[in-house]
């Protein structure tokens, strides 16, 4: 598209014509027809190719110039695309390639109409290059004399085998012409002056800004900075501004409702994206149809647009991965069992970032960076990279367990081993499962982010998942507590766990309450029920109606806890209860004249005459029953 295709008017048809008889007589077939590729089966072939093109387009823009349209245009156009099939772009980005070739075409044209150009005869035939040729023993390839511009036979890829302007030629072809534009002109021109020629090359524009409106700008805007005209660079400048601003407003726009997950909230989040995806093309066309970008900045229009592309794709992307999750989630009827929440967003997430990866390779590839051969070829620095990216790695596989596995869900309430700490087992909520760590919030709100790698290999307790919870509860006794006031007392519990509703006792999980033995400074008792309730926090309100039960019925058996045996008892003490401790006793003896102690375990008709008997919650708590 570049403009500069000016600069093929800069030799007359006359003289191109004379040349043109030549290559007629040589025999070298070159099709003029711009629907067929140029024949480049040798340097001979390609050469005049160049020149048959570089004759069309002088002819093509003559008619453009003449009268300006889009029609005109866009034949011309076609003309200058055909260039870019005789270039060895191999070492071009693909996203530039158009502008570079077409550029590349006005820069050799601009050498050429300079130098002596050899006879048609004097150029190699592919054939001189092949086995027994007067040029085997020479590369494939040809340099025109006086010069550095040279046509290469192509030895890989898609275009193996064609003769092509060396990828060399094409990354010096704008310095060369530089440097040739202190030589004279070898042929007539329409225009003498070479000033003026380059002043028109680097002004031409499209049929929307047609050449008689830009000649009446004032020659301050029409001076060259960079290689390129001022004015240009005002409407690259006012492009940009004029980017940003819609932009914004439609950002503004877009981000007037909360995030949720309606669909209607979404459009108006793509909005954004899509307004650059509809846009930039728009422009970067405008930018090299019409303004023809020059100089400097001849590629930018196309890195600008590839690049707001890839980041436009990838807003979308994002956007589309954050909002599924949400619907699917907000859906009515769905089946949390089934579709766990926090599972749906890490898939989603995984997925974003594949299309976010694929994206950024592609738009790489077509910038110019070799990431897929860099990736093949990194030996070492893959190696590194590889050993970089090792807990990332390990993280994500480590997700992948803890989604397999499902020891915890978004929501549970767990308990972990605390690597760092002894004997600090922290409690907290699971606040989220990401792709890299598990977050979980304690009770005092702060928050812990545990590596999903670490938290995948440590114990962890569920205390969401309990179908029931245990209490177990180890009681120190005074030593003065007499035999019969232990079996007492521990009759006593045994009916206060089975007679409490909460508790449950069966032939897998029995009920609990023995004498464990002599500790030091204590006799230790210890109870264990399993209490009937998923709930941690309705578990801890049950446990806490036992534990002051067993303080009641500790006072009732006329004994007391044990303490610290460096406790130095400077009052005077008053002892036990002797009524108490007599009543216990008493007590006991009646049991065992009638056969009933329960001991070593209750009676079967005893416990099912008990079971329940207390009242839950107890009286006077709200709960409690009224009537």
């Amino acid at each position: 598209m570049l403009c500069a295709a000016l600069f093929a008017i800069a030799i007359t048809l006359p003289a191109l014509a004379t040349k043109t008889s030549d290559r007629a007589s040589t025999g070298t077939s070159t099709s003029t027809s711009l629907l067929s590729p140029p024949d480049t089966s040798s340097p001979r072939a390609t050469f005049d190719s160049f020149r048959r093109l570089t004759d069309q387009i002088a002819e093509q823009y003559a008619a453009y110039r003449e009268a300006p349209s889009a029609q005109r245009q866009q034949t011309f156009l076609r003309a200058v695309e055909q260039g870019k099939q005789l270039m060895d772009l191999s070492n071009v980005p693909p996203a530039a390639q158009h502008e570079i070739a077409t550029a590349t075409i006005i820069w050799l044209w601009e050498i050429i109409a300079r130098v002596d150009l050899p006879e048609a005869e004097l150029i190699p035939e592919a054939a001189d290059f092949s086995s027994g040729g007067p040029l085997a023993d020479q590369p494939a390839r040809w340099r025109l004399p006086d010069t550095s511009i040279v046509i290469a036979r192509v030895e890989e890829g898609p275009r193996a085998g064609e003769f092509l302007f060396s990828p060399e030629t094409v990354a010096s072809a704008r310095s060369y012409a530089e440097l040739a534009r202190e030589l004279p002109y070898r042929r007539s021109s329409r225009i003498d002056n070479v000033r003026d020629l380059s002043a028109t090359a680097l002004g031409f524009s499209g049929w929307m800004l047609p050449p008689h409106l830009i000649e009446r700008l004032p020659d301050w805007a029409r001076q060259p900075i960079a290689g390129q005209v001022l004015w240009k660079w005002a409407m690259l400048v006012a492009s940009l501004a004029l980017t940003l601003v819609l932009l914004g407003l439609v950002l503004r726009w877009a981000h007037r409702r909360a995030w949720d997950a309606r669909p209607s909230t979404l459009l108006r989040r793509l909005s954004a994206p899509l307004t650059l995806l509809f846009w930039i093309p728009l422009l970067r066309g405008f930018l090299d149809d019409q303004v023809q970008v020059t100089g400097l900045v001849i590629a930018w229009p196309d890195y600008l647009a590839e690049l707001t592309r890839v980041l436009a794709l990838i807003w979308l992307v994002l956007l589309v991965a954050r909002w599924i999750p949400e619907a699917l989630i907000a859906a009515p009827g769905r089946n949390t069992e089934r579709a766990d929440a926090s599972l749906i967003r890490w898939v989603a997430r995984v997925f974003a970032l594949f299309a976010v990866l694929a994206l950024v390779f592609a738009a790489a590839q077509d910038l110019g960076i070799p990431v897929y051969g860099l990736v093949a070829g990194a030996g070492v620095g893959g190696l590194a990279i590889a050993l970089a990216a090792r807990p990332t790695l390990e993280n994500f596989i480590g997700a992948l367990n803890l989604f397999a596995d499902r020891p915890i869900r978004v929501g549970d309430l767990c308990r972990f081993d605390e690597r760092h700490g002894q004997g600090w087992n922290p409690v907290g909520t699971v606040e989220a499962i990401g792709l890299r760590s598990t977050k979980i919030r304690q009770f005092d709100r702060s928050l812990i982010t545990i590596p999903n790698a670490d938290l995948a290999e440590r114990n962890i307790v569920n205390l969401s998942a309990c179908e029931r919870f245990l209490l177990q509860q180890r009681l120190p006794l005074r030593y003065e507590t007499s035999a019969d006031q232990l079996r007492y007392l521990l009759a006593t519990l045994r009916e206060l766990l089975h007679a409490h509703p909460m508790t449950i006792h069966t032939e897998e999980y029995p009920i609990r309450a023995r004498f464990l033995g002599f500790r030091d400074q204590a006799l230790t008792l210890e109870l264990r029920a399993y209490i009937r309730t998923t709930s941690y926090t309705e578990f801890l309100a049950i446990q806490e109606d036992i534990m002051l039960r067993v303080m009641q019925a500790i006072q009732q058996a006329g004994t007391g806890f044990a303490l610290p045996a460096q406790t130095l008892y400077m009052a005077r003490d008053n002892g036990l209860d002797a009524d108490a401790r007599t009543a216990a006793e008493q007590r006991v003896r009646e049991w065992a004249a009638a056969h009933e102690l329960p001991f070593p375990d209750m009676d079967e008709a005893q416990r099912k005459r008990i079971t329940g008997t207390l009242d839950y919650p107890p009286e006077g708590s709200p709960g409690a029953d009224q009537g």
